[in-house]
């Protein structure tokens, strides 16, 4: 196959990394499809040493590709996340944090988002001829003063096509689970109710005492509670109707959208894409809704595994890369075809309904999503093939970053990394390839909203990777691993604990963070805790100040943004324009 060994030639040199085993040298720059779950545990992957979920798709993907085991999201909830993906940088540089316990957009219709002036790989991408393409969820924002400015939009950050959510997925697109939104608005509805006709009674029982005088003040008071009490009963349908929407490109395909017809839209329109650029080179972006709450899964699939409605859709997220990865070979571009498969962070723990567990499993590793320092709300699935190039069956202990994707895909395209930011990712190939035997991360930083909960030292010399634990959320109740009782653990206050001195682990020879280290026990204790502050500190003085994306009035809804497809408050077109 002498076309191969030009290329992995070609590849070597240029990438400075030695010679492969490649393709074509008429055409090195591979085509990229990317792949990511939404609040999947990695421990409900058979590659990842689950023995029970079925998911023969991505396990085979792994079989053929590379394996990262230590393989850390840049924050343990999807909006910050996400833009450290998209961007290569902590979430904290670009204002994508808060401190107020508002972790994420909390509506389409708030005015916060990724900046404008954050560079994607999508946009160095596009500019080096990639056609680009974002399928599903998004969730870093759309509009920052009218409802058309599109400011946040995907097509704003480098992709030429968009089909998808703005939003994101949560149990009132269902009408099942209740989101913490909606009970604090039913809440709040409620209290105004309550003040609204103590109000009533009040200048009703004042009148009827001095019959003169008008009557206006109390009929107005009462239209005013009578307002509230209707809004208060139709939070669960305007909030369906605000943010369960499908657009296409710059116009809403559906509103609300079909949930039972997303993910056969979504595989169609991967089908699409692949045929329409097949010549390549292109950039793929399939972001799913699986798995997160209200797990929509059709009717093929409901029942078919061993751990209820969220195992059923574990399975249908594996059957759709299956189709995916079946149109990827159909098209004659698997060879051509850099393939890239993780979740935007760890599984959900608290995500229950009545007994029914509805969140995903972490295996051994503890905590989980909105966990900023626990493994099992940061660590996840990393997988990366292209036949003939990167080694099957290969499989890195190294601690990566999902920011990573960012340098060695500009790299891979033919791009620049900018100089003129800090740039948190590092490039994977070498890695990849074998031809380094470490990670080039030395410190890896976990933030929980804008407050550093711990922080990683890969001590290379002595192939340790050390855990330092500054704050942990108090689990409720006590000792049970989550939070129960709300939707994720807090970053601040009462409920979480400061560690001085702060708390140590071994993560190679403990990965679970069972056995806390101690002066007595780690006689490198105070050189390793020592040696992790003062890398804190290096990267803490690297920090520029950015506008807060996620503050309380940046993620308010205001009714000015909100997109709608008729006049609004009729924002109703179901059927829409999604085909």
């Amino acid at each position: 196959f002498p076309f191969r060994r030009c290329l992995a030639l070609a590849l070597g040199l240029l990438l400075g990394v030695g010679p492969s085993t490649c393709r074509d040298a008429s055409g090195w720059r591979p085509n990229i499809l990317l792949l990511m779950a939404d609040d999947l545990g990695i421990g409900d992957l058979g590659c990842y040493g689950n023995r029970t979920l079925r998911t023969p798709n991505i396990d085979r993907l792994a079989d053929h590709g590379v394996r990262l085991m230590q393989h850390i999201a840049a924050a343990s909830v999807c909006t910050p996340s996400r833009a450290a993906f998209l961007t290569g940088r902590y979430p904290i540089r670009s204002g994508m944090v808060s401190s107020n316990a508002l972790r994420v957009l909390q509506w389409t219709a708030a005015s916060g988002g990724l900046p404008a002036d954050e560079i994607t790989f999508a946009k160095i991408l596009r500019d080096q001829g990639y056609a680009t393409g974002l399928i599903g969820k998004w969730h870093l924002g759309l509009n920052c003063a009218s409802p058309s400015d599109h400011c946040h939009h995907p097509q704003a950050h480098g992709f030429d096509s968009f089909l998808g959510m703005p939003f994101t997925m949560m149990g009132d697109c269902a009408q099942a689970e209740l989101s913490e939104k909606r009970v604090a608005l039913e809440r709040a509805l409620g209290l105004w109710v309550q003040v609204s006709a103590v109000a009533v009674l009040t200048l009703a029982a004042r009148k009827l005492a001095r019959p003169a005088g008008s009557w206006v003040p109390v009929l107005g008071a009462a239209l005013a509670a009578a307002a509230l009490l209707a809004a208060a009963r139709s939070v669960g349908r305007l909030i369906v109707l605000a943010d369960c929407f499908l657009m296409r490109n710059h116009s809403i395909a559906q509103q609300p959208m079909d949930l039972e017809a997303a993910s056969p839209l979504f595989l169609q329109e991967a089908a699409s894409f692949l045929h329409r650029n097949k010549q390549g080179p292109f950039l793929l972006f399939v972001s799913f809704l699986h798995v997160h709450v209200p797990l929509v899964t059709t009717k093929d699939f409901l029942g078919r595994s061993r751990h209820g409605l969220y195992g059923d859709n574990v399975e249908e997220m594996d059957w759709m890369v299956g189709q995916i990865l079946d149109m990827v070979d159909k098209e004659g571009l698997a060879e051509r075809t850099l393939v890239y498969f993780t979740s935007d962070h760890g599984g959900s723990l608290e995500s229950q309904l009545g007994s029914h567990q509805y969140g995903g499993w972490n295996g051994i590793y503890r905590g989980g999503k909105g966990m900023g320092g626990w493994e099992g709300g940061i660590r996840v699935p990393g997988i990366l093939r292209w036949p003939g190039v990167l080694p099957a069956g290969r499989v890195i202990q190294e601690p990566t970053s999902l920011m990573d994707v960012f340098p060695t895909l500009v790299r891979l395209g033919g791009g620049q990394v900018p100089q003129d930011r800090v740039i948190d990712g590092r490039d994977l190939w070498p890695l990849l390839l074998g031809a380094a035997p470490h990670s080039e991360h030395e410190f890896l930083l976990h933030y929980c909203e804008r407050f550093l909960h711990a922080a990683r030292w890969h001590q290379r010399d002595r192939a340790t990777v050390w855990k330092v634990h500054f704050a942990t959320p108090i689990f409720q109740p006590e000792g049970a691993g989550a939070c129960y009782g709300r939707g994720v653990c807090p970053c601040f206050g009462e409920q979480v604990r400061q560690h001085d001195p702060p708390l140590l682990f071994d993560l190679s020879r403990d990965p679970s963070e069972t056995r806390v280290l101690t002066p007595e026990t780690e006689p490198r204790f105070h050189e390793v805790v020592g040696r992790v502050q003062q890398a804190v500190q290096e990267h803490q003085r690297t920090l520029s100040p950015a506008p807060q994306q996620l503050d309380t009035l940046q993620n308010l809804w205001r009714p000015w943004l909100q997109p709608c497809c008729g006049p609004f408050p009729l924002c109703w077109c179901p059927e829409g324009s999604a085909q």
